[in-house]
């Protein structure tokens, strides 16, 4: 069972079900699991942004390696995610944003990925229209969080995060109505959110696929 986590098995399942481009149609969003509590703007054009999910061979299988933000930060305090951000006007993509904004928030250079596919789009409640790039990191990396942004970088096995069964839905009150999600807490880091809706998406297009 763990030898579906090594890097060489997971090149193979990304080669052929990982989208090779971003795609136009596929899109999960916060909304998946409310149809009774939806808070994406319906008229609203989303905001276009762009996160690499980096993937770190180790000895024992592939890692997830995940960012957790400051506290004292206006929006989205505490909350662990992906690096990443908005696709500036200077970016030549999605790629190079996501790359862009992993050096800015953690020091690994954009040298040290391998892009390999992406994920579907993922709509938040905050109105952006995420592209999600899965990469692998080469050794040799160094990790410089950003001390204004980033509180701390951290990896979690990707076996954990592939099983369903760590896959839990929480709910909170939200406007009188309860909004559900997914949730995988990890060794006192809460993962939720779109960072988890987005890695409960890796685990459908690569390991729940026939």
């Amino acid at each position: 069972m763990s030898g579906r986590f090594d890097e060489a098995v997971f090149r193979v399942l990304a080669a052929s079900r990982l989208h090779p481009a971003p795609p136009n149609v596929h899109r999960r969003s916060d909304d998946d699991l409310n149809p009774e509590a939806r808070m994406i703007p319906a008229n609203e054009t989303p905001r276009a942004a762009a996160v690499l999910v980096p993937l770190v061979p180790r000895a024992g299988g592939l890692s997830v390696l995940l960012t957790e933000r400051q506290p004292h930060l206006r929006s989205h305090a505490g909350q662990v995610a992906f690096p990443g951000g908005r696709i500036d006007d200077t970016d030549h993509g999605p790629v190079a944003a996501a790359l862009r904004e992993t050096e800015e928030e953690t020091g690994i250079a954009p040298d040290f990925v391998e892009p390999l596919g992406f994920l579907d789009t993922y709509l938040t409640s905050t109105n952006f229209r995420v592209m999600p790039v899965v990469g692998l990191l080469r050794p040799g990396f160094t990790v410089t969080p950003h001390e204004a942004e980033v509180a701390a970088v951290f990896e979690v096995p990707l076996s954990f995060l592939m099983d369903p069964a760590h896959h839990e839905r929480h709910a909170r009150d939200w406007q009188g109505k309860l909004r559900h999600y997914y949730a995988m807490p990890w060794e006192g880091h809460y993962i939720w959110g779109a960072t988890a809706g987005m890695i409960r998406n890796l685990y459908s297009l690569v390991y729940e696929t026939p």
